[in-house]
């Protein structure tokens, strides 16, 4: 019987090596993605709390306000775009819409909106976290 030629242990090696990082990889990878998803669930329920609080003492200024409103939805929106999980961007979607649908002309609509965030955020928040579970 003839030994092998050295050439093929090194080559059966180099495979197995490839093989191995290559797993590794899409391991990582995958625990990567998965750190993005529960970071950007993080950021879109804490987008919600950031928003209520700006607004709340914001009553006696509608302007200020409608742009604090709208400030959180961008964000929303922002984040709805980058974010991998399809279920966490509809929902981020929806919440932001529901953000710029609120339209604060004077102190009567700004009391309004407030009472609207202040109620509806809780179930925003649940919808955001629901999304990534």
């Amino acid at each position: 019987m003839r030994p092998l030629p050295r050439r093929i242990p090194v080559l059966a090696a180099s495979a197995l090596a490839a093989a191995l990082i290559t797993t590794g990889c899409s391991e990582i990878q995958q625990v990567s993605e998965g750190v993005d998803k529960a970071q950007q669930c993080l950021q879109a329920a804490a987008i919600v709390t950031d928003t209520v609080q700006k607004i709340t003492p914001l009553i006696n200024d509608p302007a200020a306000m409608e742009k604090a409103l709208n400030d959180g939805a961008t964000k929303l929106g922002d984040l709805a775009d980058k974010a991998a999980n399809t279920t966490l961007k509809e929902a981020a979607d929806g919440v932001a819409k529901d953000l710029e649908g609120l339209n604060v002309t004077d102190a009567n609509s700004a009391v309004d909106a407030g009472q609207k965030v202040a109620t509806d955020s809780v179930k925003w928040v649940e919808q955001l976290t629901s999304a990534c579970g």
